[in-house]
């Protein structure tokens, strides 16, 4: 069965309202190795026993597991191709929406995120997907929005990268590195917000926000105080960041 047959069947399934296609295929930029993103829009509730029962090889969770963004959804087998189910709550999918117009987000802690994930990727996952059954909105990145996240993306960095030099001035060499990188990961966050662009997840986050020095200075961070802190110096250098006190 081909993908086209899985969305005509998951429309399909009770509670669902639209279905879309989301990630790097939705925007022309897929590999040929590269899965199907397939949101299920539900409101009240979505019969997960209904997406089980088609049949499909693979894993099927119930909303919430994966939190409240990454709502949950299933891992799929579909015709040798690798197809993500990712449900989303129209409840709060409207409610994100809302908030990202006037300004307002939140940033989760998500798995395989290292700054977290904030709360207006809902509204961006609809103004770069397509819709392929149902209506849904179309959002755009508002003037709200560019005036708001640069601050708090960039108090995040800055306090990390404040608290990397405590650890580097320890020679705790994970920790100092692993809170770098989540400066660098929110630094570039703030600069893609400040010019209105989507970030919907952290794939190429650094490049597109033209930070791509941060790599060579996180590849060689070091093992000793004195050189832990010489990347701590870089990396506050290179964000543009002062040092408090």
């Amino acid at each position: 069965m081909s993908v086209a047959t899985l969305v005509e069947r998951v429309a399909r399934v009770p509670g669902v309202k639209a279905v879309t296609l989301g990630g790097s295929r939705a925007r022309g930029m897929a590999r040929p190795d590269s899965d199907w993103d397939i949101g299920l829009y539900y409101r009240g509730g979505i019969d997960t026993a209904a997406i089980r029962d088609l049949g499909y090889p693979g894993h099927v969770v119930e909303p919430g597991d994966w939190g409240r963004i990454v709502n949950g959804g299933a891992w799929l087998e579909v015709d040798r191709e690798r197809v993500d189910l990712l449900y989303r709550d129209l409840d709060e999918v409207e409610h994100w929406i809302a908030e990202a117009d006037a300004g307002r987000f939140e940033i989760d802690r998500v798995g395989g995120h290292i700054a977290g994930l904030p709360t207006y990727v809902l509204a961006g996952e609809l103004a770069l997907g397509t819709v392929l059954r149902g209506s849904l909105p179309r959002p755009s990145f508002s003037p709200a929005l560019r005036r708001s996240a640069p601050p708090q993306w960039e108090g995040d960095a800055a306090f990390s990268v404040l608290v990397a030099e405590h650890h580097g001035a320890r020679g705790d060499i994970a920790a100092c590195a692993g809170l770098l990188a989540r400066a660098v990961m929110a630094a570039a966050h703030a600069r893609l917000a400040g010019h209105g662009t989507w970030a919907l997840n952290e794939k190429g986050l650094v490049s597109r926000a033209g930070l791509d020095d941060a790599a060579e200075i996180l590849t060689a961070v070091g093992w000793t105080p004195q050189r832990l802190q010489d990347s701590v110096a870089k990396i506050r250098q290179l964000l543009r960041l002062e040092r408090a006190g």
